[in-house]
């Protein structure tokens, strides 16, 4: 890092600044902050996940503990409470933490626990999607998607398509514990670049879905089984437009959904045995069992 400009030493050669912490604001901060507390949490024994590099796995006979980090927030859980107390204790030597007890919210997504499990909702985010569409006095529908709605018809441009993505980008990010509006919003992302008032409709049709359903969410339950089960299905040529089928999975361990997605095929099937083979043929063998 060089001197600033009109520092009182900038004239001087080799002169540089020597960092002891990351800043807020450079581009290298989120690198050093990132290093700093994974090399803290191998030095612990943590072993850092392969699928996702916030992750981060001990094992030993004590018990199993687990953090999960995003930026500067972490989410710690395991099967010996000690064991998390011990871990807390030595974060806190070593950065300046506090505690904010048992997860509640993390992201905009609230968290429920009860002697039935773990409940993931956004009900909160739902609301102020609602309140920025301006439609909490709306009526709600049962389906996120209308039969008869042709969405493949040509209509009057938007005139701010900026507004339509940002909302189907709010949408998208709600799939994360919403996964019965997938396939809508999957249809409304396809039209981000030119969205015309017939793809609005379909905005507001997940909305006024959403409006009847504000607390539905995911369930996490201790079923005592760590069975791997998965369904997958495909629609052949089902894309009016293009032809081109649509795929769709999800995925089931111990009886709890824990993965899901629903995507247009990038060719187009000639049979409905070939939709049905591209879909096994484009996802990881991992999600399946």
């Amino acid at each position: 890092m060089k001197l600033s400009p009109r520092h009182p030493r900038e004239n001087e050669p080799n002169k540089v600044c020597r960092l002891h912490k990351s800043i807020y604001g450079l581009k290298q901060s989120p690198q050093a902050w990132y290093s700093k507390l994974s090399s803290v949490l191998e030095a612990a024994g943590f072993k850092r996940s392969h699928a996702n590099s916030s992750l981060f796995v001990r094992s030993s006979i004590a018990g199993k503990l687990v953090v999960l980090i995003y930026v500067d927030d972490l989410i710690i859980t395991g099967d010996n409470i000690s064991e998390i107390k011990t871990l807390k204790q030595s974060l806190h030597q070593k950065f300046a933490i506090k505690d904010l007890g048992p997860l509640k919210y993390f992201l905009g997504i609230e968290v429920a626990t009860s002697s039935k499990g773990l409940f993931l909702n956004q009900r909160k985010y739902v609301l102020d999607l609602l309140d920025e569409a301006n439609i909490m006095e709306c009526k709600p529908t049962r389906t996120p998607l209308a039969s008869k709605l042709q969405w493949h018809e040509k209509g009057e441009p938007l005139s701010d398509p900026s507004v339509y993505q940002r909302m189907v980008g709010k949408l998208i990010y709600l799939t994360i514990t919403r996964p019965d509006i997938s396939y809508s919003v999957s249809i409304a992302s396809q039209f981000m670049h030119s969205p015309t008032l017939v793809h609005w409709e379909i905005i507001k049709r997940i909305l006024r879905y959403l409006k009847g359903s504000v607390g539905k969410g995911i369930i996490m339950k201790n079923n005592g089984s760590n069975h791997i089960l998965a369904y997958t299905d495909a629609s052949w040529v089902g894309n009016v437009l293009d032809r081109k089928s649509t795929i769709g999975f999800c995925t089931f361990v111990g009886g709890n959904l824990v993965t899901w997605k629903i995507k247009k095929q990038t060719v187009i099937a000639r049979s409905s045995v070939e939709a049905e083979y591209r879909l096994w043929q484009q996802q990881p063998m991992n999600s399946y069992g």
